[in-house]
């Protein structure tokens, strides 16, 4: 048997002592900040250098880069149900919070700007997908908010997007001139105005707009008046049904008051990437993408102005706000690209050929690389599914852990005969295992059993899996007493109603994802040859 390792994650947790304030909070409209660097950079002339990694709180032990179970943020309440739940700034508010970020909470211009562009970069990567959306423009003005747009176009790149760079009033400052280094060493393109195409979705998916912040007073100067007519006229095509780029805004839509909107005439963004807390003037937003990002507000500030704001899920450095835009399930659809998975190059053994994919998937980092849909059958052919954890394979087959009275089991019973279904969605792959099953033997049983951390082994004695429970209370009372009862550390018994099963395939498909739908398929089929089984590769159509 070949065993899966079961890797242990430590998590580090780092406590920060910061400076408590001591001001009692003012009434406010249920608001919140997007730090304003120019109010406060002027008493921070010496630029720290960036580490992100202590720079906002784990609180799940689920660890998972973008996407995870959601849980709770430091300081912040509940996930809100609707966005008038959320709190909002007004212009007083976003400036008084950034004057506490850069003052006695110690944070530098650098380190917010770089935790605010990584947040406007993984906001548009949860809805534009760089297979789609691959051109991107980043407008950037010459303030904080334009610097936010050259470190998003700095991650973007490495997200697989193929970023250009409009930035015409150039900042001379280090900070700034040392983010057009970091893009010129990278390739990426800057454009002047005036090579600009008139009509910029015909070159470009997504337009950023970066131009101003919520700091921004009056009308807007050459050349960005009409930089910010042409996103206007990117709307209009929109509205004419013509093909159009997605604007997404940072912060505050180019050409809006903080506290109002842009008018009849102004920018309508796609998607706004609210910082810190949305500004009032987001309540005017009608875009089908409202996310939040700069995962920095420390407790002090949360409590001080009593912030309402949803929880950051996970690692993730963006959240949404609001209900997600209602989605055409039938134009869901992805164009794989993968190398080509060809009969030459696989392995004649299938146990081979699957623990040679499934190595890999493990070095790709892919989550529960293990685990697998097990569909089982009654006598009288009534399927059910549902996902297990693969505990180990060899020649001999796949085992699985479970209780004997549970559904599957009953099933297994009557009919004797399962399949199992691995689907890697980060490798675009999939495999497919047919074959009969049989249980394990009980020694085999035993000795995973007491592998298992002493919470599973309780756990598989309270679970009568499959059974009504009253509710989950029943469940916690009874794992408590069992807790209890087991706690001087003697070895806890494996139920007889519990144990394995193996799967001994008798037909394997290797699935690849491909372009334009023609996937590859190949499929191993027992065959006797001269006495001797042998396996049998064939090509299906996909």
């Amino acid at each position: 048997m070949w065993p899966l390792a079961r890797r242990s994650r430590k998590m580090t947790r780092l406590l920060f002592l910061t400076q408590s304030l001591s001001s009692n909070p003012k009434p406010i409209s249920h608001s919140h900040t997007y730090y304003n660097y120019s109010v406060s950079r002027s008493f921070h002339n010496s630029i720290s250098h960036l580490s992100l990694a202590f720079l906002y709180p784990i609180r799940s032990p689920a660890i998972r880069a973008f996407c995870s179970k959601p849980s709770s943020a430091v300081g912040v309440g509940s996930l809100p149900s609707m966005t008038e739940d959320i709190s909002y700034l007004t212009q007083r508010e976003a400036a008084e919070i950034d004057e506490i970020l850069m003052g006695p909470l110690g944070f530098s211009v650098d380190q917010l700007m770089e935790l605010a562009g990584l947040s406007v970069a993984t906001s548009i990567a949860e809805v534009y997908k760089p297979s789609k959306h691959n051109r991107v423009l980043a407008i950037c003005g010459p303030g904080n908010n334009g610097g936010d747009g050259l470190v998003a176009a700095r991650h973007l790149h490495h997200f697989g997007y193929k970023p250009s760079v409009c930035y015409p009033k150039r900042t001379a400052k280090p900070l700034y001139t040392g983010l057009v280094t970091q893009l010129e060493s990278l390739s990426v393109p800057f454009i002047s105005v005036e090579d600009l195409p008139l009509d910029l979705s015909k070159d470009f998916d997504i337009i950023v707009d970066a131009m101003f912040g919520f700091s921004f007073h009056g009308s807007p100067r050459p050349p960005f008046d009409n930089l910010i007519q042409k996103l206007v006229c990117i709307n209009n095509y929109d509205q004419t049904h013509q093909k159009s780029s997605a604007i997404v805004s940072i912060d505050i839509p180019s050409g809006w008051h903080v506290e109002g909107d842009g008018g009849a005439e102004g920018i309508k963004p796609d998607m706004l990437v609210s910082l810190t807390a949305p500004k009032l003037c987001a309540k005017k937003f009608f875009g089908p993408h409202h996310f939040l990002g700069g995962r920095f507000v420390p407790p002090s500030i949360a409590d001080k102005y009593k912030l309402r704001l949803p929880p950051y899920p996970g690692t993730s450095m963006c959240v949404r706000i609001g209900r997600p835009a209602q989605v055409d399930i039938s134009a869901l659809r992805e164009n794989y690209i993968s190398p080509e998975f060809l009969e030459e190059q696989v392995e004649a053994d299938p146990f081979d050929q699957f623990r040679k994919w499934f190595d890999d998937v493990v070095a790709a980092g892919l989550r529960e690389p293990n685990a697998m849909a097990l569909s089982t059958a009654s006598k009288n052919g009534k399927p059910s599914s549902r996902m297990v954890l693969l505990k180990g394979f060899d020649k001999n087959g796949f085992v699985w852990y479970t209780n004997y009275e549970s559904r599957k089991a009953h099933e297994l019973s009557e009919n004797p005969h399962a399949s199992l279904l691995f689907h890697w969605d980060g490798l675009n792959r999939q495999v497919r295992v047919e074959g009969s099953v049989e249980k394990v033997s009980d020694e085999e049983s035993d000795q995973y059993f007491h592998s298992r951390p002493r919470g599973s082994q309780i756990g598989a004695i309270v679970s009568k899996q499959s059974t009504v429970v009253p509710g989950r209370h029943v469940l916690y009372d009874q794992y408590k007493e069992l807790e209890e009862k087991f706690s001087d550390g003697n070895i806890i018994p494996k139920p007889k109603n519990w144990g394995g099963y193996r799967l001994k395939p008798e037909l394997f498909e290797f699935w690849q994802g491909q372009k334009s739908r023609l996937h590859d398929r190949l499929q191993y089929s027992p065959k006797e040859i001269n006495g001797q089984q042998v396996w049998k590769i064939e090509r299906l159509a996909p």
